[in-house]
């Protein structure tokens, strides 16, 4: 059955500011700008006073699902720019001790040495995403960024470097894997 009006809202926190213009969604924080293009999606968003308005007008169940993914997506954006995202991977070995290169940019991973190869796997950081190893636990990398999309995927193609390849993954489990992940504590 069609939905003839349904809608829902956000609150905008202090400091941050949301503009659209033709379902361009950018969102500008303490930490920085994101913009996300929404015009794939037949919604009306509006911001009104300090809240962001998302309707769909004659929709049916899952044209009025899309309200809550997009409220979501806008709610991760005005997150990433006010706190940040950070992703915590543990670099997991048997027998061959994985070694991890950061790049001085901290925009790039090398792996080597994953089960005794002698292949090297290069893994570049998605945009606005910085990667560095952890100071107080041994084998850990930490992922931070503004965008919750560019840190999970980038954690996501350091994850799937290394996968184990002609050998039992029941036996095999070594890799590099998330362990934690969430937001940053600080807000700059």
């Amino acid at each position: 059955m069609k939905d003839i009006y349904k809608q829902d809202e956000l609150v905008i926190p202090e400091g941050v500011k949301v503009s659209i213009k033709s379902r361009q969604v950018t969102v500008e924080g303490p930490r920085g700008v994101l913009t996300k293009n929404l015009r794939h999606l037949n919604i009306e968003i509006t911001v009104v006073g300090q809240k962001v308005r998302f309707v769909v007008h004659h929709g049916l169940r899952k044209h009025v699902a899309c309200i809550r993914t997009v409220r979501s997506l806008v709610n991760n954006m005005i997150i990433g720019v006010t706190k940040g995202y950070q992703y915590k991977m543990r670099y997991v070995y048997a027998h061959f001790p994985i070694n991890v290169i950061i790049s001085d940019a901290g925009d790039a991973v090398e792996i080597r040495n994953f089960l005794g190869q002698k292949v090297v796997f290069n893994v570049k950081m998605r945009e606005g995403v910085k990667v560095e190893s952890s100071k107080s636990q041994k084998d850990e990398l930490i992922l931070t960024g503004n965008s919750l999309e560019n840190v999970s995927q980038s954690a996501a193609d350091i994850q799937q470097s290394c996968l184990v390849k002609n050998k039992d993954i029941r036996k095999f489990l070594d890799g590099i894997y998330v362990s934690e992940r969430g937001v940053l504590e600080e807000s700059a």
